[in-house]
């Protein structure tokens, strides 16, 4: 795993982060130039990013939109084919679906290799429309369910999306859905606690870069987000949660 970061927050990363490679990123030519390493498979890009000029510039060369980037299709179908015959992966999170929201550019973007991870907020503003149709109350049935709102947030997206909360809703283009409970005897509470998303966010990724697709990887690190809680019980921080994982894969025999 690399983390990625601007020069002036390298110091500060190498002084937290010791088994973790650091790379720095000034902006997005020296992205474009990193991710010519073939060896890159997932890229996560969102939490502490930023919003600003330098980070739209990431986020078109992540999603293909940097003319360095997106290398044109013989076959006509675009940059989008071109990205995904490249095999990476990508999670946005955080500051990258506040980005999403405000560019549509980005937003045409997003392809099958994605994975949005929105909490309610972030998916009210990446998803207005929808997000309103899920607040209204239901006057007659069938009410319009959060498994309805993320199945139609992912065929609008074109892409995974993962909605966050004590009952997840994962969904993916076709209409396929799995829900990732947290409630009676899988509750864990304290998983509301500040950067514990964006550990999720960094579980989907790893799981992306060992090969698993889309939909499978966001199932299985949402299982895994509230096991590693479980585990350490009531206190968590979200440094906790990865260092629950060796313990759980234990449970599991693995």
């Amino acid at each position: 795993m690399t983390v990625g970061c601007p020069p002036e927050a390298l110091a500060e990363n190498a002084a937290r982060l010791d088994a973790v490679m650091l790379r720095p990123i000034a902006d997005a030519d020296v992205l474009a130039r990193v991710l010519e390493d073939g060896r890159i498979n997932a890229l996560c890009l969102g939490p502490g990013m930023g919003t600003g000029a330098r980070e739209v510039g990431l986020m078109e060369v992540a999603l293909g939109l940097a003319d360095q980037w997106a290398a044109p299709d013989p076959t006509g179908g675009g940059a989008g084919t071109a990205r995904r015959a490249a095999g990476r992966s990508l999670v946005l999170d955080a500051d990258a679906l506040t980005l999403l929201s405000q560019d549509p550019d980005l937003f045409a973007a997003l392809h099958d290799g994605c994975v949005l991870t929105p909490h309610g907020g972030e998916f009210a503003r990446l998803f207005p429309d929808i997000a309103e149709k899920l607040a209204a109350p239901a006057t007659k049935g069938p009410a319009y369910s959060k498994v309805d709102a993320t199945r139609e947030a992912a065929a609008r997206a074109g892409c995974v999306v993962l909605f966050k909360g004590p009952d997840t809703v994962i969904a993916d283009p076709s209409g396929r859905c799995s829900i990732n409970s947290a409630h009676y005897d899988r509750a864990a509470p304290w998983l509301a606690t500040a950067g514990s998303g964006d550990v999720l966010a960094g579980f989907i990724a790893g799981l992306l870069a060992r090969g698993f697709a889309p939909m499978q990887a966001a199932e299985t690190a949402a299982w895994l987000h509230v096991e590693c809680a479980r585990k350490f019980g009531p206190g968590l921080i979200a440094e906790d949660l990865p260092e629950q994982l060796p313990a759980v894969f234990r449970d599991l025999g693995l």
